[in-house]
């Protein structure tokens, strides 16, 4: 079976390409490399081109034969949300759009998309249901939102199926070293952590110490980004065998505070990690993360990879590896 993986060239789209070549699938790659990798294509091919053509995608479609799509390609920041909301509604919104055209003209009916628990804003019931109220604080968690209401709707008018998985931090690397994290810019906890570690930066900027949370940094949800992978292949699989349409978070289930992640990465690197306290940044909330009950219900989900001391030791193996190659 083949799968065009839109984004594939990226961090959690490059772990779900392998995921699937080791289930003996075919994962074709489209990609336009803004945030992705070449080097990170892998398994299976890579198409240059941007979601937003929908004429490309359907003839990627076409010629591929792929009979599903896995769609990652998007803009993720919630910062750069804030100071460009414009540009976030078009990659995200708009360019979804160009991909639902073309899947309606090729007749591909499966798709499992990258949502995010930034749907659910900033004050959820801890753990958070599927069920919790939807109240986006950022441009980027609407902008996910939107497109779970397009495909909802989509799937109404035209028979589409499909499995929205909220998620929670995706954080590590492949075990076995074949891919992590090689954005171009690093705009998460861990590994602008490791970056200071090692000496690349010159300290970590901790955004908020006055959050209403145990040691005032903000909570988030760590799950390790094979778990997430292992994740997608659940719902494509579940789609295969003509599983209705789903949306279900993707976490580890538990909370970590930015602290306690520098205490973690500390602790399994053996460095200190230089930092400085910063005033909060707008659109972050105090504590984000799952109730992924639901995922092990229907999909029989479960991480095996998602504490932070593995995260951890995973993703300085391979940003080590990545920076002496």
């Amino acid at each position: 079976m083949r799968v065009l993986v839109t984004g594939g060239a990226g961090y959690i789209g490059s772990h779900v390409c392998k995921a699937l070549a080791a289930a003996g699938m075919e994962p074709v790659t489209l990609d336009n490399l803004s945030q992705g990798t070449a080097g990170a294509v892998k398994w299976g091919r890579l198409i240059l081109g941007d979601i937003a053509d929908s004429g490309l995608v359907a003839e990627s479609l076409r010629q591929s034969g792929a009979e599903a799509v896995m769609h990652f390609a998007g803009s993720t920041s919630v910062g750069e949300s804030v100071l460009d909301p414009v540009a976030y509604y078009r990659n995200n919104v708009c360019g979804t759009l160009g991909l639902l055209d073309a899947m309606r003209q090729t007749a591909v009916r499966r798709i499992v998309f990258s949502s995010t628990s930034a749907v659910y804003g900033g004050s959820p019931p801890l753990p958070i249901p599927e069920e919790a109220p939807k109240a986006p604080i950022n441009p980027y968690g609407r902008s996910k939102l939107m497109v779970e209401e397009i495909l909802a709707d989509e799937a109404a008018a035209h028979g589409l199926t499909f499995v929205a998985l909220r998620y929670f931090n995706a954080a590590g690397a492949d075990p076995e070293g074949d891919t992590g994290d090689q954005r171009k810019t690093a705009t998460h906890l861990i590994p602008m952590a490791l970056k200071a570690a090692a000496g690349e930066t010159e300290r970590l900027e901790i955004y908020g110490d006055d959050y209403p949370t145990p040691d005032g940094t903000c909570i988030r949800d760590y799950i390790h980004v094979s778990d997430l992978a292992a994740g997608h292949l659940l719902a494509l699989g579940h789609l295969i065998r003509g599983g209705p349409s789903a949306i279900l978070n993707l976490g580890a289930g538990r909370g970590v505070s930015v602290l306690e992640a520098i205490a973690s990465i500390e602790r399994v690197i053996g460095r200190k990690v230089p930092s400085v306290r910063r005033p909060r940044r707008p659109g972050d909330a105090p504590a984000l993360y799952a109730d992924p009950s639901a995922a092990g219900r229907l999909l029989g989900f479960s991480t095996r990879l998602s504490d932070m001391d593995t995260i951890v030791d995973t993703a300085w193996r391979f940003y080590r590896k990545a920076r002496d190659s």
